[in-house]
């Protein structure tokens, strides 16, 4: 068996398919309380050597920016679009339910490119997938999306100037965040609010208050 097969075989025996409660549209191979995935420490998991498997749960902002997707499919129909930070690839798959062109799903994690395949196929979609780092350079894409990607410092001092550079060149940069302590109010836009129901063993609440945030240009 090949790190591929490996990568989706873990998958299918540490998930359930199962629909993010804010956006019942999509099914994803999701972990939850009946699978061990679900109880590992990060500890537990480097010692098996698997990176955090952020791919596994539909974080708030992912949700909260999928719905806006599918509640305004204006936003991507017809253009190009990257999914940034992809995971499970749930932003990605609603851009193309919308009608979105072309969607890309980008994340640095092997298991969540096995993972936004397997659910692409689950929702009859076809997504282009790429596992690299890709912050800094320029994008074939008119949309960027990025779902829940400002909660670590050192990460968003990368993303900021970056989205700054995409902006002033013409991409519509759109990000979906809970509230998290590194997003640059300053240079975002509110869209939307949505009160997106999580669990306690991934936020410190039940609900999240998730905004979808527009980026400015020259902000």
């Amino acid at each position: 068996m090949d790190d591929r097969s490996r990568r989706r075989a873990f998958i299918r025996a540490n998930t359930a398919p199962l629909r993010p409660p804010h956006v019942p549209e999509i099914v994803l191979h999701l972990a939850d309380e009946a699978h061990e995935l679900w109880l590992k420490t990060e500890e537990e998991l480097e010692a098996i050597g698997l990176p955090p498997p952020f791919w596994a749960f539909a974080w708030a902002g992912g949700q909260g920016l999928a719905r806006y997707v599918l509640d305004h499919p204006a936003c991507v129909a017809g253009r190009r679009v990257v999914d940034l930070a992809s995971g499970s690839g749930l932003v990605a798959i609603a851009a193309a339910q919308a009608g979105a062109a072309r969607v890309l799903a980008l994340d640095i994690d092997p298991f969540a490119r096995e993972a936004a395949e397997l659910n692409a196929a689950l929702n009859g979609v076809t997504l282009a997938i790429a596992s690299e780092d890709r912050i800094g350079r320029p994008v074939e894409a008119d949309v960027l999306l990025a779902g829940d990607v400002f909660y670590d410092q050192g990460f968003a001092a990368r993303l900021a100037p970056w989205f700054d550079a995409l902006a002033a060149g013409g991409v519509e940069v759109l990000v979906g965040d809970p509230g998290r302590a590194y997003l640059p109010a300053a240079r975002v836009e509110r869209l939307a609010v949505y009160e997106v129901p999580v669990t306690r063993a991934l936020e410190d609440a039940e609900v999240k208050r998730t905004t979808v945030w527009r980026w400015k240009v020259g902000a």
